[in-house]
């Protein structure tokens, strides 16, 4: 339990305030009889007033959307499960991985979770960049048992509005996951119109936008993670470029 401790209290900023930080005081509540969400935010190194999002509170805030998800269609998937602890254990290690599952069972049974406020509090602290890689992994998370279904396309949507990312975004990193000829022109959020000018901006744009040293403030790990929406802009670029001869 003493090492659970020092992993919650190592590496969170914003997540031990606000809606998260009462769900984690909740959720740890019922490991330990008496620890209460005052105890989270002291068990802390951060202060919570920070607005610079640090590892542990993207390691939260993608626990507690992909438990909202995984909830979506009124079941729960141990594919779903097993993908979440495998994508932990790959990034962070085993120790790591299993602390952060306790967590993470514990808000999958918590059914008062509020996606709307928990969106909020990410959205107040963490960078453009940051949410469009907790969206690329709950896209992934959702196809893990072969398909998304609207329930989830729904789920992650309402996540995506809440945390202020747009439409044309969403639909890019939809897109991702999903083989069609339409998927390249969606990645790269133009119409199969565009020109090829156009094309060659959209490209540009999309790089920026997805390139992983966005997310270096957040550690290697994530920056691994990052290089997924990469390398499918390039994918998308390339294939139109053939289609087109170009």
């Amino acid at each position: 339990m003493a090492n659970f401790i020092k992993w919650l209290g190592a590496g969170l900023g914003f997540a031990v305030g606000g809606p998260i930080g009462s769900v984690l005081g909740y959720v740890v509540g019922n490991f330990i009889e008496g620890f209460t969400a005052g105890d989270v935010q002291r068990a802390t190194t951060y202060s919570t007033s920070s607005r610079n999002a640090q590892s542990g509170d993207f390691e939260i805030s993608l626990l507690l959307l992909s438990a909202i998800v995984i909830k979506a269609d009124g079941k729960i998937d141990q594919r779903e499960l097993s993908f979440v602890r495998l994508h932990f254990k790959n990034m962070y290690g085993e120790e790591r991985a299993n602390n952060a599952f306790k967590l993470f069972k514990g808000f999958i049974k918590n059914n008062n979770i509020s996606t709307r406020q928990i969106c909020m509090q990410i959205r107040q602290n963490m960078t453009h960049a940051s949410r469009l890689q907790l969206l690329h992994f709950l896209f992934g998370l959702a196809k893990v048992d072969g398909a998304v279904i609207e329930a989830e396309v729904n789920a992650i949507k309402t996540i995506a509005g809440y945390l202020y990312i747009s439409q044309y975004d969403f639909e890019s990193i939809k897109a991702m996951f999903y083989d069609s000829s339409e998927s390249a022109y969606k990645i790269l959020e133009i119409e199969k119109t565009a020109s090829n000018d156009e094309l060659k901006k959209a490209y540009r744009k999309m790089v920026k936008k997805y390139h992983p040293d966005k997310l270096q403030h957040l550690g290697d790990e994530h920056v691994k993670g990052a290089e997924d929406k990469f390398k499918q802009v390039q994918k998308a670029y390339e294939q139109i470029q053939k289609e087109r001869g170009l």
